[in-house]
């Protein structure tokens, strides 16, 4: 519940009871779906994390894009396809 509320009811003006349940819906699709979370007790994740890159010509060409959720106060990150 904290969580909800530092990091959208309080940067949002809410307008209706409307408004107020598509941006809980929202947070809630984020913060379950793309948000990372940290294991209990820092156990690994049960995915396998993607190899590093570390070759600096590979880093200076990948495609991250942006994609804003509720105008601009939530963001997901994504590599370009």
């Amino acid at each position: 519940m904290q969580t909800c509320r530092h990091e959208l009811l309080d940067r949002t003006l809410i307008w209706n009871q409307r408004h107020l349940l598509h941006a809980l819906r929202e947070f809630e699709e984020f913060y379950n779906s793309h948000r990372p979370h940290q294991a209990i007790a820092n156990a690994r994740p049960l995915h396998p994390l993607p190899t590093p890159i570390d070759d600096p010509d590979k880093l200076s060409h990948l495609d991250i894009r942006r994609h804003d959720r509720l105008r601009g106060i939530l963001h997901e990150y994504r590599r370009a396809a």
